[in-house]
């Protein structure tokens, strides 16, 4: 397939390497639709990974799973205008369909908003109904200008999580439990710790009443939304008219709710674990966490030894653990050694006859290169003790980057210089002035990622122009 050579080195060019990556690891590769990829079996599973995952947290909490079309009449998309603003540059819209041209033209989805809650409208008539918690995993649409594998792609997966309230409590809470699931996804599995917070009025989702979001730090020192929870307030529930008669026999409009994660995240996993060799994922998270790789030496053993390989994989198996067996004999050892690697397989068991002899096991870890030999009887707890201390190991090694990485700014110039060189998030005081985000935009590239849901008030003066602040928000470069 190829050579461990042949990959472009992490420490040289980071987004050269990731684009090598993404391609040699056989997560995805280019479509010929421009801006659009194919998410490949390896990439996939753990896509896959994420659902089931993220499925457990959502089903635990009554939320079901359900589908709506593709298509979205171009007259619903008008009933929210700030809605419709705010996608309308990124919109694919189809005006011809069966040879004819349309009366009302379809979009493309961008997201679902207005597709589903014109059939909430439908669905909620009484307080019985409520509340009303539906997820779709689903493709969207957004016309991209620039594109990039799993960061910015003009189609993309994702989940998106639309609920139905009767009080704004409930509401509330609802967008707080979405937020945190999507921590735990990040920093539980994934391995990366992230900043939860609220965004700005000009960064927030279009027709939400608050947008809450994840937010995590690249190597190259950019931010990457990681995920975001909408509290919408009754912004569509009004326009869409979902209604519901209280136990009063009072008529009032519902309080929702909307919640997305994406394949984007995926990027940011990619991006946020590796080396020069290729990429090293997180166990709880790995497709396969084992790969048992045999040293035949001379074809006369290959029998015992593959038998000793596939007892090895059977008791893994059976403890747990994902286990891929791999017995090709083409390409050479160390060629398929190099394959896992850029695959970021966590453990590889290296068994030969020395192995098969001594009733042993030489493992090898995937995030330090070490290798150690273990007795076959202690194989299954070593190995499941080893996939938690990786875990652990680059969640603590992505938090110290974090947090080397943040800085409490107080003078323009002071954010000015980290922003022109080593990036990272900034924590500023900032006057909340829509005009004033646009000038610090404009002057350094970054953008108000969140307001910290820690966030204590304090007095201070804007970064950029002095004037009376009340919060340190959170400033970065994005991608």
């Amino acid at each position: 397939m190829f050579e461990k050579k042949e990959l472009k080195k992490r420490s040289e060019n980071l987004s050269e390497w990731y684009t090598d990556v993404v391609l040699k690891a056989q997560l995805a590769d280019y479509a010929p639709v421009k801006g659009t990829m194919v998410i490949r079996p390896y990439g996939y599973a753990i896509w896959e990974k994420v659902q089931a995952i993220f499925n457990d947290m959502m089903k635990s909490a009554g939320v079901e799973n359900a589908y709506f079309p593709l298509f979205i009449p171009h007259s619903l998309m008008d009933l929210e205008k700030e809605h419709v603003k705010g996608f309308s540059p990124e919109l694919a819209v189809v005006t011809i369909g069966g040879g004819e041209k349309l009366k009302d033209p379809l979009i493309v989805r961008p997201t679902s908003e207005t597709i589903m809650y014109a059939m909430y409208a439908k669905w909620i008539h009484s307080w019985r109904d409520l509340p009303l918690l539906m997820n779709q995993w689903n493709n969207v649409v957004r016309w991209e200008k620039r594109t990039y594998l799993f960061l910015r792609t003009t189609e993309f997966l994702w989940q998106e999580g639309h609920t139905c309230h009767a009080t704004e409590k409930e509401a509330g809470e609802m967008v707080i439990r979405a937020l945190d699931w999507y921590r735990q996804i990040y920093e539980d599995y994934y391995a990366m710790p992230v900043i939860l917070g609220t965004k700005s009025e000009t960064e927030k989702f279009a027709g939400a009443k608050t947008t809450y979001a994840i937010e995590a730090l690249m190597p190259d020192g950019k931010a990457l939304q990681g995920a975001t929870s909408h509290n919408l307030g009754q912004n569509f529930s009004k326009p869409f008219e979902i209604k519901f008669q209280n136990k009063e026999r009072k008529e009032e409009f519902v309080w929702q709710t909307s919640w997305g994660l994406s394949t984007r995240s995926l990027g940011g996993l990619f991006l946020t674990h590796g080396d020069d060799s290729g990429l090293i994922l997180p166990p709880k998270i790995a497709p396969i966490q084992v790969v048992i790789v045999p040293i035949v030496k001379t074809e006369s053993n290959t029998n015992v030894l593959f038998s000793y390989c596939q007892d090895i994989k059977e008791a893994l198996t059976n403890g747990g653990v994902r286990v891929r067996f791999d017995d090709r004999s083409e390409p050479s050892v160390g060629r398929r050694f190099n394959e896992w690697e850029v695959k970021g397989v966590p453990l590889r068991f290296e068994i030969g006859e020395h192995e098969v002899k001594d009733r042993t096991v030489t493992i090898a870890r995937r995030d330090t290169g070490k290798k150690k030999v273990f007795d076959r009887n202690r194989m299954l707890v070593e190995t499941q003790k080893l996939l938690e201390e990786i875990q652990t190991h680059l969640f603590a090694k992505a938090k110290k980057f974090l947090e080397q990485h943040t800085h409490e700014v107080s003078s323009y110039d002071e954010f000015k210089k980290i922003m022109s060189s080593t990036r990272g998030f900034l924590r500023a005081f900032w006057c909340e002035d829509a005009d004033c985000e646009v000038k610090i935009k404009e002057e350094t590239k970054a953008t108000t990622r969140c307001l910290p849901v820690d966030s204590k008030k304090e007095q201070g003066k804007c970064i950029r122009c002095g004037n009376p602040a009340t919060h340190r928000w959170m400033f970065a470069q994005a991608y």
